[in-house]
């Protein structure tokens, strides 16, 4: 099946197309914070409706990604990313023209969907594709892309907002993703080679998986992470504007992020092939606390919303390649796409109480100071918790295949 492919699947063509693949899904999805008050003020509805928005479009990620996960670990990612686009698509479309309530928040489920298409069976294609020493550097390059892509899309989507109002921005980014199909081609894998043991059954991988405390301290740090990155990415421009600064302020501060993340990707997937990844986590949650607390004691200005965002990008998505790379090295690759989508549901409901908080913190005391300093303990309590985790593969006959 799907024979006709074979020439798109040479690990570079992979790993290019999943690249700008996930440029455009995490591009598109970082600008939303930008899109929090002209939305809400295009709709009059207060900060709590856009917030629950996101945050159900995150939480459907997270509860689908395991599925999508285990359908890329069986069938290979190609027909996961090609449902993902057109789901991605319409639920763009879909947020920027439905103006009730319901209406909007089941149209950013649509839309969270389908990224659970296009982002992480990504990093299963990849990482099948490529050698056991190459699979951390990989990654690092794919997810240094995902934030270049944030880069790139923020000062796109304001100029679509600024020019054409946020429901024809919406409408037009919508068109945009549809590239996403042509981008599939290559992520139809090869079968997956059998090993010389019988598989795991479903009910083993998760038994494996749940009976390894390393695990579930990866997925409690994980929520850490998710809770951290909703909340900026969708309420800190808002909270910017809140003190004196300007829209273009809140947009070059999630750019900076993006653009900086580019770096801290990159050596987080190199350093995991160096040191001990748990500790790569551990150091990242610490430092995001340290930052955090720095940046709200002192008065906010361009100069410091600058160095928090530049700070804060290195410390974004670099939590990524070190805990997929924990996962991979403990379980092995072949059910790396299911267990990093269970790993990163955790993930996810952490960015649904970051979103969701952000907003109804906000409507009910005008502030969002009370979730900055959650922010701060569950970023220790993220260091504390990853430092303990074991990175020691699981001895299995089935491993020594992998």
């Amino acid at each position: 099946m799907f024979q006709a492919f074979d020439k798109f699947r040479k690990p570079i063509l992979i790993l290019i197309a999943g690249s700008i693949l996930l440029a455009l899904a995490f591009g598109i999805r970082h600008s939303f914070g930008i899109f929090l008050i002209p939305i809400s003020e295009k709709n009059q509805w207060g900060r709590e409706v856009f917030a629950m928005g996101l945050a159900f479009q995150n939480l459907m990620w997270g509860i689908w990604q395991p599925f999508a996960g285990r359908i890329s670990d069986k069938i290979g990612a190609g027909i996961v990313v090609l449902i993902g686009s057109i789901l991605y698509s319409l639920g763009l479309f879909l947020m920027g023209f439905l103006s009730t309530k319901t209406g909007f928040i089941i149209a950013s489920g649509i839309l969270g969907i389908g990224i659970s298409g296009v982002t992480f069976p990504i990093f299963g294609a990849i990482s099948r594709s490529v050698t056991l020493e190459k699979r951390s550097i990989s990654i690092g390059i794919a997810m240094s892309s995902a934030s270049l892509g944030q880069f790139i899309m923020l000062p796109a989507s304001l100029a679509l907002l600024q020019n054409f109002g946020p429901a024809l921005a919406f409408g037009i980014l919508s068109v945009l993703t549809l590239i996403m199909l042509v981008l599939a081609v290559p992520m139809f894998e090869k079968p997956i080679q059998q090993t010389t043991v019988q598989d795991l059954s479903l009910k083993e991988i998760l038994t494996e998986a749940f009976s390894h405390k390393g695990f579930w301290l990866l997925c409690f740090g994980f929520f850490v992470c998710g809770f951290h990155i909703l909340f900026i990415m969708t309420h800190a421009p808002a909270f910017l504007i809140d003190r004196g600064l300007s829209p273009q302020i809140g947009t070059i501060v999630l750019a900076l992020i993006g653009l900086f993340n580019i770096f801290g990707t990159y050596y987080a997937g190199f350093l995991g092939s160096k040191i001990r990844k748990p500790l790569i986590l551990s150091f990242i949650y610490a430092s995001r606390a340290v930052i955090i607390l720095i940046f709200i004691l002192f008065p906010v200005s361009n100069l410091t919303a600058y160095v928090f965002a530049s700070l804060m990008g290195i410390l974004w998505l670099s939590t990524i390649p070190p805990t997929q790379g924990t996962i991979t090295t403990v379980f092995g690759v072949k059910n790396m796409s299911m267990l990093y989508g269970i790993a990163f549901l955790f993930h996810q409901i952490g960015a649904f109480l970051g979103g969701w908080l952000g907003g109804k913190v906000y409507d009910v005391t005008g502030s969002y100071d009370i979730v900055w300093y959650i922010s701060i303990v569950l970023g220790a309590f993220g260091a504390i918790i990853n430092y303990p985790i074991e990175e020691k593969t699981i001895t299995r006959l089935e491993r020594q295949t992998v």
